[in-house]
């Protein structure tokens, strides 16, 4: 059986949440919990996936996420490793090249920059190096940005630097649905790829369909529509724009909002179309503004049919150009929130 031809069926072992499956009802789940349905479905159905990383056994994960999966299904099957993310990111690299289908649990995202050696130039190079005779399924799962209170160290925003190496695909999923139907397409893709999963989000409820849907890898999403603004968001901050995007409605302001779902590879196209359609575009990211994400959107942008379309100057919202604070107060701030999005987008529309 090749990488491509894994299937996995949308039913694991009954919960509460799987009783509801089966009965094909929608139900109600946390960022969480949706994460965990999707590594149980996988590893029950594909004796190739394996989990690891720090404390995902017995203590059941940093944020929980893991939970009851260390007795489900065994030491063999998830396991704990040593405090060293080059080690554990090492070992899975050497897992995918030799046929499993590892999940790499990174406890906080910033610690990536242990193992970037591994990530950088192991996991995203070897396919290319080798003429395409080795593949690398590595799936690598790390919490990401700011909000919890865990300070410069604990709350970065690192998107940036994967998506700038070929060879890696990059997941932000802003909801429950597209945690578990993501990290599904993730495990069948014979590349290495990283989910960013914002760390506020984990205990937030969601309505998920009965039975995870279909996703592919570099699909986007229209959360919203709307015609005068076009709203590009990552992660958490598309909550914050379809909050915003609300409260805009109620000011005569249309805004559609757009979700990249996965910002390497990139639905340009989507993108671009929505542009066109409202000659304003809006780009809101957690991480800091010089170098970032959004500047490749808006590059994008700028250089393509869209460009003619444009009404005002391509506007960007981001994180302050600081390390994250531990103080509550200066953490928020330094951060996009809905009434900063509000402020820029009726500028955007009303100052154009």
């Amino acid at each position: 059986m090749t990488v491509q031809d894994v299937q996995y069926p949308t039913q694991t072992p009954a919960t509460a949440a799987e009783q509801a499956t089966r009965s094909n009802e929608p139900r109600t789940m946390t960022y969480a919990e949706a994460i965990r349905e999707a590594m149980a479905i996988a590893m029950e159905n594909d004796d190739r996936v394996f989990l690891m990383g720090e404390d995902v056994g017995i203590y059941g994960g940093a944020f929980g996420v893991e939970n009851d999966l260390y007795e489900r299904f065994g030491t063999e099957r998830v396991r704990d490793t040593t405090i060293s993310e080059l080690g554990i990111v090492g070992m899975g690299v050497g897992a995918a090249l030799t046929g499993m289908r590892p999940i790499v649990e990174i406890q906080f995202s910033d610690f990536a920059c242990q193992a970037m050696d591994q990530i950088v130039n192991q996991a995203a190079k070897i396919h290319f190096m080798v003429g395409a005779q080795a593949a690398v399924p590595l799936v690598i799962r790390a919490p990401g940005g700011s909000g919890t209170g865990a300070a410069a160290q604990h709350s970065q925003s690192l998107e940036a630097w994967f998506a700038h190496i070929p060879g890696l695909k990059v997941v932000m999923p802003s909801n429950a649905t597209d945690a578990g139907s993501l990290l599904l397409a993730a495990l069948k893709d014979p590349n290495p790829v990283i989910i960013l999963e914002h760390k506020l989000l984990y205990k937030q409820s969601f309505q998920v369909p009965a039975t995870f849907p279909e996703a592919r890898l570099g699909e986007g999403r229209i959360e919203r529509e709307g015609t005068d603004l076009t709203i590009v968001a990552t992660s958490v901050e598309v909550q914050r724009a379809v909050e915003a995007a609300e409260r805009l409605a109620g000011e005569g302001i249309s805004v559609e909002v757009i979700d990249p779902r996965t910002i390497r590879p990139l639905d340009t196209e989507l993108i671009l179309s929505s542009v066109e359609k409202t000659g304003r575009v809006l780009l809101v990211q957690e991480a800091v503004k010089f170098g970032g994400f959004m500047a490749e959107v808006s590059a994008a942008i700028t250089e393509s049919r869209a460009f003619g379309a444009l009404q005002a100057p391509v506007r960007r919202l981001c994180g302050l150009d600081t390390p994250i604070p531990y103080n509550p107060n200066l953490e928020k701030a330094s951060v996009p929130q809905v009434d900063d999005i509000v402020r820029e987008a009726t500028a955007l529309v009303r100052e154009w």
